[in-house]
């Protein structure tokens, strides 16, 4: 299944992408795609329902984050060897692991604001694994398990914060609508994270072009990992990490400015178009 929500910011509802590419609004049957909706039986529920028999939702209705009411969202760093190189760092012995703000999600053609001050302001197209069970100290092999979906992240980036001010990472990583989210929520039996093609553009130009291939730390194993330092819960996301093509990574390096767009792509799992702004 394809779920989202879509509607006015902050009065978004829940709602499922027919065969035809078209939004079923689900409000009829479950509140919000959130919390226990997210679990085998809430989406198993929701897999159940023949599409068609949804209304539709208005035409060019604005997408929303496609998860609701997010706890917790968990980011990945350095998890492509090829980025890792192209930042000038090691690929680490274990996953590096900070925190976006979950203020910082919006929806993926919402406009991204550069804060006061900026002028480093970065992209990075990534895979987001979202939560459907408790997970506490699970195992790898049955980590799988306990994910409800994947979906596309810009994990956006301010390099100065996060590099230059103390080298706490999630100065940089959390400002307001820097965790654009979506365009859908697929569930786990519609994708295999393997080897996805991601990419990202600048102004037209094709800027990240990589393969969740070159993951270091594989989904499963994240999953499992992230657990034992913390629980998650039904709607967390964890974003993996994003292949070389940053701005950072540019010589000389290239950062965002008001009026760029951005198209943000991964296989199967949609499209973001955003504009920038001044914050």
């Amino acid at each position: 299944m394809k779920l989202v929500r879509f509607g006015a910011a902050g009065a978004e509802k829940p709602g499922m992408i027919d065969a035809d590419g078209k939004v079923r609004d689900l409000s009829g049957v479950v509140a919000d795609i959130a919390g226990d909706v997210l679990g085998r039986e809430g989406l198993k529920r929701l897999a159940a329902i023949d599409p068609k028999s949804l209304p539709l939702a208005p035409e060019d209705s604005r997408f929303g984050a496609c998860v609701g009411r997010v706890g917790n969202f968990i980011a990945v760093g350095l998890n492509y060897a090829d980025h890792a190189a192209e930042s000038g760092m090691a690929v680490p012995s274990e996953p590096v692991l900070f925190n976006k703000a979950p203020s910082c999600i919006v929806g993926p053609d919402d406009t991204i604001l550069i804060p006061r001050g900026s002028e480093k302001t970065d992209w990075e197209v990534e895979l987001a694994v979202v939560i459907g069970e408790r997970a506490s100290y699970v195992s790898e092999a049955d980590a799988l398990n306990y994910v409800a979906g994947y979906c596309v992240c810009n994990d956006v980036s301010e390099r100065a914060y996060q590099i230059e001010r103390g080298g706490q990472w999630t100065k940089g990583k959390g400002c307001p609508t820097f965790g654009p989210i979506g365009p859908w929520l697929v569930t786990t039996d519609e994708v295999e994270t393997g080897d996805l093609a991601m990419t990202l553009s600048v102004n037209g130009e094709l800027v990240q072009n990589g393969s969740s291939s070159t993951m270091v730390f594989k989904v499963p194993f994240l999953v499992h990992y992230i657990s034992q330092f913390m629980v998650l819960e039904p709607g967390d996301v964890i974003t993996t990490g994003t292949p070389p093509g940053v701005g950072m990574g540019m010589k000389p390096p290239r950062y965002l400015k008001p009026g760029d767009r951005m198209e943000v792509s991964i296989a199967g799992l949609g499209t973001q178009r955003q504009v920038v702004a001044a914050g």
